[in-house]
């Protein structure tokens, strides 16, 4: 039995800490309108090839992706 997504009011935040409440099922989504004066040299900005430059938007409260590896060992 497939399981369907419910959609739910969720606060996103964007790298420069602004915040959206957008109801959706989605665990991140891309903001793409780059509408503030900043957008263009924001450390945030993803410059995809052949696609148009986003931010993504987490929810509120979820550490970002990469955080495990904040931790990680490396031999030499």
């Amino acid at each position: 039995m497939s399981r369907r997504k419910v959609a739910a009011p969720v606060t996103f935040r964007a790298g420069c800490a602004r915040e959206w409440v957008i109801e959706t099922a989605e665990a991140d989504l891309a903001y793409t309108d780059q509408a503030f004066p900043e957008c263009p040299t924001c450390p945030h900005r993803v410059e995809p090839d052949g696609g148009p430059p986003f931010c993504t938007l987490r929810p509120v409260g979820t550490a970002h992706p990469f955080a495990g590896l904040a931790g990680l060992i490396l031999p030499d």
